[in-house]
This record gives C-alpha cells, structure tokens and sequence, in this order.
C-alpha cells in the first residue's frame, strides 16, 4: 500500500507503533463452540479501505455495503470524517446503504466541539482518541486522562460518548506502572469508555480477557483484527487465519459490557483490500458466541 498506517499517523499528529509479542490463540475452534449470541450487525474501520476510499467514498461505501455491513468506524484523513462531504449528506448516503456511522476516530485536541456537535447531529454514538503515541512519563499518561474526561464532559453535553483506542505501547510498564491501567482509573466512567484492539492488546502479549474482567463495563467497542506470526513478528491477517480465539474473547467481553464490533485489518497477503473486507464479512456473518 502506498501509505502505510504509521506515515499517516505521524502525518496527522498521532505517529504509529507496532512491535511486541504474538498470542497464541485458537480461531480454528470457533464454530466448535455451543451458539450463545449472533452478532447480527458489525461494523468496518474505513481505514481497512482507505485507498479505496480516497479514490472514490461513495462507490466503496456501495461495495462495503454488499458485503453484510450495517455499521462503519470512520477516521480524520485529508477530506475529514465524513470523506468531502457535510455530515446530513453523509448520513443521508449512508442512510440509502441500509448502514449507520456509529463512531470516528479523530484528532481529539483540535476544534473537538464543533466534531461533537456534526456527530450528534447525525446521531453518531463515538469520537474516540486513536492513538497517543509512547509517552515519556506516568504522569503524562495521566495528563492525557485529564483531557479525556474534558472530551468526555464535551461529548455528553453533546448527548454522545468519548472513548480512547489502544495499540500495544499502552501495555508497555512506564515508571513502574502500565500506562493502559493508569488512563483507565484516571478517567470517570461516566465520561470516558475505551476501544479495545484486540489485536493490539494480544500483540503486548496481555490477554483481552483479563482487561474486560478487571474492568467490566468500560469497553464499550472492539476491534476485531485477527493476529498471524511472521518471520518479524506478527501481522494482521483475515479474520480466521489469525491466532485469536474470537469465540472465546467476544464472547466474554460482550457478557462484560461490550456492545460494537468493528472489523479492521492493515495487512493484505496475497489479497487487497475490498476482498478482505468481504472476506471478513462473510466470517462474521457466520459468527456465532
């Protein structure tokens, strides 16, 4: 791909990471498992397609569309959260789709109010923080809680919600303490969710279970991107050809407070991105807990 998910973080002002150890899981056992609950509507993070999307919105929000999804995650690029386009007229495309924007990743320190108020005028459940970047200390770690119950206090005045969305430094320990542990009890719960990458949290080798245990209700939204071992480390694959025992871990965490599921993926292995996107379509489609 020609922009990689690191140069248009750093580009943007978040900068990207991804280094750490893989977890061994078991997504070959999902249809192995009794039926506890369906997921009848999941969502895709826009930046699995965002080439596709930069070319041309509107017609890979017509093939998203085919492909079984009823929800989509957007993210701040160039042409904005809702891609050129006034977010009525967004909404209004997305209504003919039969899909609904639930929630955009996006720069949560620049004119954050006037964000909040076009998502709730749309009826958008999320802004979310996507990345913070390593931070020097605890006590910044800290600081950024503190912004985020200012976004949090924004968004309910808004009636919508503020969350932040994890990579794997946040599980890194920082002047003795984990950073991901430290924002999640700096933060009111009644003004700040979390999104959980599963990936990201497997890849710093915790397990998604323990966090949703230790702090159930607080993980609003996941990101289900399957994790494959490679030569250099790890890789995000197709959905079912990871390593992540999603039967198990959507399971719990649904039974602890998790209600969105959105499909992400950045690594396209002999496929591009649009097939990945069906393909991981179709494995939700049939998911079963």
């Amino acid at each position: 791909m020609s922009t990689s998910r690191r140069d248009f973080l750093r580009n943007s002002s978040f900068a990207a990471l991804g280094l750490s150890l893989p977890f061994a899981g078991k997504s070959s056992l999902l249809h192995g498992l009794a039926p506890y609950k369906n997921i009848s509507s999941f969502g895709l993070q826009l930046w699995t397609v965002k080439e596709d999307m930069a070319k041309n919105a509107k017609d890979t929000l017509r093939k998203i569309s085919t492909y079984g999804y009823k929800q989509i995650e957007s993210f701040e690029g160039a042409q904005g959260i809702f891609w050129g386009m006034k977010n009525t007229e967004f909404k209004k495309y997305m209504d003919d789709l039969g899909m609904k924007i639930i929630s955009s990743h996006c720069a949560h320190t620049v004119d954050f109010e006037r964000k909040a108020a076009e998502a709730a005028e749309i009826g958008m459940k999320y802004l979310i923080c996507p990345w913070l970047g390593p931070q020097k200390s605890i006590n910044d770690y800290k600081k950024a809680a503190a912004q985020f119950n200012k976004c949090g206090e924004v968004c309910k005045k808004n009636g919508i919600r503020f969350a932040y969305h994890n990579h794997d430094y946040s599980f890194k320990i920082t002047d003795g303490q984990v950073p991901q542990e430290v924002m999640m009890n700096s933060t009111d719960k009644n003004l700040v969710d979390f999104e959980m990458d599963i990936y990201w949290v497997v890849a710093a080798g915790q397990d998604p279970k323990e966090w949703f245990a230790k702090h159930p209700g607080r993980f609003k939204l996941c990101h289900v991107k399957d994790l494959a071992k490679t030569a250099k480390g790890h890789e995000s694959v197709q959905i079912g050809k990871g390593t992540i025992d999603f039967a198990s871990v959507l399971k719990d965490g649904t039974s602890k407070g998790l209600q969105y599921y959105i499909i992400e993926q950045e690594a396209f292995t002999g496929t591009n991105p649009l097939e990945s996107a069906a393909a991981d379509a179709k494995y939700m489609k049939g998911f079963s807990m």
